[in-house]
């Protein structure tokens, strides 16, 4: 059974100890309990947060590139907002459940974070910030539940200096290059053909 609380899945811990440490310099809009990171923000005002209120009102609250990162978790449909605001007794509207919303913290989330910084993206696809925001993949995480639970897939990617740059200037792969989770390739041996 997955957890509810994506931060003490081990592989994502893990990740999150290799990538976030400390977690000085970054922020969680939707971070529940367990965020590593240095300002947190939760609806639900039980959480142990810095801040409680909506995540786009978080987000707005930092200067223009001012963040090494981001932690992006947020409920992955439109069932769990849902569950998120009966939780706390708020009326969910339409807004938090269209598009429009995830996109405004999006471009939010780039707005904030430095050149060179990070945006950890959880959630059941793999859309992550994006090219077209100036953000290069740089690592994906899949961790299969089993059974009839949806996997969750993290994807680790980071700023580049602005949104129109070319794929031959960033180190790692291309967006269309497959990334592969796992054993490292061997090294090819000497003397061979």
């Amino acid at each position: 059974m997955p957890s509810r609380w994506t931060f003490t899945i081990l592989p994502v811990s893990e990740m999150l100890d290799r990538l976030v440490g400390d977690g000085r310099g970054w922020a969680d809009p939707f971070a529940g309990e367990n965020s590593p990171a240095e300002f947190t923000n939760d609806l639900n005002r039980e959480r142990p947060t810095t801040h409680h209120g909506q995540a786009i009102d978080f987000l707005k609250t930092f200067p223009s590139e001012s963040l090494d990162g981001v932690l992006f978790d947020p409920p992955y449909s439109p069932r769990q907002i849902k569950e998120c605001y009966d939780e706390i007794g708020l009326e969910l509207s339409q807004v938090e459940t269209q598009a429009t919303f995830w996109t405004a913290c999006k471009d939010e989330i780039e707005r904030i974070v430095k050149p060179g910084g990070t945006v950890i993206c959880f959630g059941w696809n793999s859309q992550g910030m994006g090219l077209s925001r100036g953000y290069a993949l740089r690592e994906v995480l899949l961790i299969p539940h089993g059974g009839m639970h949806n996997d969750t897939i993290v994807t680790v990617e980071q700023k580049t200096e602005s949104p129109l740059f070319h794929m031959a200037d960033l180190s790692g792969p291309a967006a269309h290059e497959p990334i592969i989770a796992g054993a490292a390739s061997p090294e090819p041996s000497q003397g061979t053909k």
